[in-house]
């Protein structure tokens, strides 16, 4: 009597737990759908910041800027006295250098794209594998790199000090911190943080202006929220979701993966690039393998050149008509700003 009874009264229970959970079903309401799209909302999401953003330990100052606009472009920072860091970045390429891939020490050709510095300040991680956690430390990468600047750190630090010119500068801009590798990347990173791009056609539209743009443009803005799924990663003001994602491209550099090994996610993947001034920095991707715009908007069109179980699931067959890639296109050029110009420092010496 007491098992068959303990039978029964574990059947009543279990019977009991169905019913709660069947009219829990009915009760509770299905995964709701994602909203419809509003072209309204989404522009809002693109507004422009008000201010750049600069770390506590290196808050923004003028003295501070004129010091690293004065490294920035000095070849006395390369072991040729040939190179610096504007070699590559240059603002009459968009903070680029207009080349599928940069020229480095003895005029070899590197592995990657020279990436734009435009809007840096607001990066997270730099370089296309994301190596460096900071501006400050990314600042000194070329410098030290054996196969760009070439020029080791200590030996940096020693023929900058012997350009007396340079004392009163570092005085200004960094009091009682003296002369080091740290305070030259923090100056460096300073000048860098001030690269931001200008208001673009698209941002007189996000603020109210209609005739900003055109139509077409406009259309093609709905795309890129849309079945275009540009917006899975090029997302915010700046386009860019500081991300690494693997879109299919059909080279041997598996970019993030070396810098965190034994993640299949990651290898082949890159940074996502901002799109701010995107018509002046062609060509295109890590490895400058797409020429134009439209190339690359072909390139996401057909889902990636390679199929790798790295590659990103938003990479796949977008089936736009040749209509709507030229209005995706026409977007994207409402992007670009005009080239604002830039003055060379006059530089200190001996």
């Amino acid at each position: 009597m007491a098992l068959s009874h303990l039978k029964r009264d574990s059947h009543t229970k279990m019977t009991g737990l169905l019913i709660v959970l069947t009219l829990a079903a009915l009760v509770v309401p299905l995964r709701a759908e994602p909203p419809a799209y509003d072209r309204a909302s989404a522009k809002a999401s693109f507004k422009r910041p008000t201010e750049i953003p600069f770390p506590s330990d290196n808050t923004n100052t003028i003295a501070r800027q004129s010091l690293g606009k004065a490294l920035f472009f000095d070849t006395r920072l390369s072991a040729a006295n040939s190179t610096a860091c504007v070699s590559c970045h240059n603002p009459a390429f968009s903070w680029s250098d207009a080349l599928p891939r940069g020229v480095g020490f003895g005029s070899k050709e590197l592995a990657r794209r020279t990436p734009t510095l435009l809007n840096i300040a607001w990066g997270e991680e730099y370089f296309w594998d994301g190596r460096a956690d900071s501006l400050e430390e990314q600042a000194l990468g070329p410098i030290k790199a054996a196969g760009e600047m070439n020029m080791p750190l200590d030996k940096m630090v020693e023929k900058i000090k012997g350009i007396h010119g340079y004392d009163p500068l570092f005085a200004r801009a960094y009091a009682g911190e003296g002369i080091n590798e740290k305070v030259i990347a923090k100056a460096i990173a300073s000048y860098e943080r001030t690269l931001v791009s200008g208001t673009a056609p698209f941002d007189e539209w996000v603020n109210g202006r209609e005739d900003a743009i055109s139509e077409s443009a406009k259309r093609g803005f709905d795309l890129f929220n849309t079945k275009g799924l540009c917006l899975q990663c090029h997302t915010g003001w700046n386009f860019t979701d500081d991300g690494f994602h693997d879109v299919g491209i059909d080279d041997n550099d598996i970019g993030r993966g070396k810098v965190l090994p034994g993640i299949p996610a990651v290898v082949h993947a890159f940074k996502t690039p901002t799109l701010r001034d995107v018509s002046q920095r062609g060509p295109y991707m890590h490895n400058g393998s797409e020429k134009t715009l439209a190339d690359v908007i072909s390139l996401y069109n057909q889902g990636g050149k390679v199929k790798r179980d790295s590659v990103d699931i938003n990479i796949r067959p977008l089936n736009l008509t040749a209509a709507e890639m030229r209005e995706l296109t026409d977007f994207l050029l409402t992007l670009s700003t005009e080239e604002r110009p830039v003055t060379i420092p006059i530089l200190p010496n001996n």
